[in-house]
């Protein structure tokens, strides 16, 4: 009774067609995409606009009901669908999909949280811009979640993570209030920074509902290669080589390990092996500029390789000399996290050290895998321009199926990889965030002050709890106030 109760107040403040609370309407947002998280919800509400946000939020705060924020579900890490209480509401911002402003004189586009992140690259591309970030969920997932996570991508090397990309948020905080930081400016030195709090903070602060965002301009000239390597130690060294020989034009440099290129193209739809025979490492390199011609930019990219190829440090390479080609290649890239599903039960790691380090972790994760877990095949994918590994330690399903406690051995196999990349000076999560998967994490890894000043944060935004809890910061009681 409970919660149908909330589900009638729900309509009340936003309306009946807003809100669903049959168990087929709400299942889908009640799970993660992976399969791998779920959770039960009194209702699903679907505001259109600030207003109705604000009161939602108003209401849950003074009534004692949780609220778990959602955008597309694309999360990897619990963090988009709710907990197992019941008695809380999901709040999906997927109504909210208006752009409402693209400034091409300032470079700038002003959207709603709900917006798919796909749609506003392809509004960018037809005002003559650019918006940088992308990702393989582009097509689903939602800009106030990639907000909310911080999300990165394969333009990270030249553009930066979405925090890079926000000018100004508009956001509801948990009592209702609303802030209008809606600006464009790309200075403003007036006080503290408050949307760089909301900027990865995955709804426990408050719910992003409008944005604006950097646009650059359209890239003229494009081009990509494929690079193959004997050695992971070779791969980074071209890689750090041509970082410095294109300063301003490389906007991806993505490491693809034999297992992982293989695994793509099994599983993945027309995934074409452009190697005759597939090295041992990839190293997937892009090239844009806003002036010139692709041609001459392929041109320049080709030259900077004779060097390293013949000295064997570059054993193959693929130019791609047309936009199909492009395609292809990128297709096997942005396929790798629904193939590697097909492949097997893959634990995915989402660390980052140092670049130079890469080939040390490498090692050493490998070596603990053979050691420790040798029916584990690693697999590797990343943005190797940032020292972002996805390092996967991959099981068959007939395997997975029969280990008895499959969250402890998770955590096992996450802290033997993790415990390698904190003493790298790295981070168990570089770009997929916290959630509720990695709480625990939080607590083993973060600093005792850093962790205490997240939570006086979080209790003066947030004093009673209502916003997405469970995630990111581990529960009071393990000393942090």
């Amino acid at each position: 009774m409970e919660q149908q109760k909330i589900a009638e107040t729900m309509r009340e403040l936003v309306g009946a067609a807003n809100v669903v609370n049959a168990a087929a309407d709400m299942s889908p947002h009640l799970i993660d995409w992976r399969k791998r998280h779920t959770g039960t919800a009194a209702c699903v509400v679907f505001p259109r606009n600030v207003e109705q946000v604000s009161r939602v939020l108003a209401h849950c705060n003074a009534n004692g009901i949780k609220v778990f924020p959602q955008g597309g579900n694309t999360s990897v890490c619990g963090g988009s669908v709710p907990d197992a209480s019941g008695n809380s509401i999901l709040l999906n911002l997927g109504k909210m999909n208006r752009i409402l402003e693209i400034n091409a004189n300032d470079n700038s586009m002003t959207v709603e949280a709900g917006c798919i992140l796909a749609d506003l690259q392809e509004a960018a591309l037809e005002a003559d811009r650019m918006f940088p970030l992308t990702l393989g969920a582009e097509g689903s997932c939602q800009i106030g979640g990639n907000i909310a996570t911080n999300a990165g991508g394969t333009n990270v090397v030249r553009f930066g993570n979405t925090r890079d990309l926000v000018l100004g948020l508009q956001v509801v905080l948990p009592d209702g209030k609303v802030w209008n930081g809606l600006r464009t400016l790309r200075k403003n030195n007036s006080g503290y920074d408050l949307k760089n709090l909301f900027v990865g903070s995955e709804g426990t602060l408050g719910v992003v509902t409008a944005a604006s965002l950097k646009l650059f301009p359209k890239p003229r000239a494009v081009a990509t290669a494929l690079l193959g390597f004997d050695t992971v130690d070779a791969a980074v060294q071209a890689g750090i080589a041509l970082q410095s020989a294109f300063p301003g034009e490389l906007v991806g440099l993505e490491l693809i390990s034999q297992s992982e290129f293989e695994i793509s193209l099994r599983h993945a739809a027309k995934a074409r092996n452009p190697f005759q025979h597939t090295p041992l490492w990839m190293v997937l390199v892009e090239l844009a500029a806003s002036t010139g011609t692709s041609e001459a930019l392929a041109d320049r990219l080709t030259e900077a390789l004779e060097a390293p190829s013949e000295t064997g440090a570059i054993v193959d390479a693929v130019i791609a000399s047309s936009e199909q080609q492009r395609g292809d290649l990128w297709h096997i890239r942005h396929s790798v996290t629904e193939a590697n599903g097909r492949e097997g039960m893959g634990l995915t790691h989402d660390i980052a050290v140092p670049t130079y380090r890469i080939p040390d972790f490498v090692a050493q994760a490998g070596a603990a895998l053979a050691e420790h877990y040798p029916m584990a095949v690693p697999v590797i994918v990343g943005h190797m321009g940032d020292g972002n590994l996805h390092y996967i330690a991959m099981f068959t399903h007939e395997f997975w199926a029969q280990v008895p406690d499959k969250m402890r051995m998770q955590r096992d196999v996450s802290h033997l990889l993790y415990d390698i990349a904190a003493a790298m000076g790295g981070t168990f999560s570089a770009e997929h965030g916290i959630g509720s998967l990695h709480v625990e994490e939080m607590s083993r890894y973060k600093d005792a002050q850093e962790l205490a000043m997240m939570r006086q944060i979080k209790d003066l935004l947030d004093p009673n709890d209502t916003m997405n809890p469970g995630r990111v910061l581990p529960p009071a009681s393990d000393g942090l106030r």
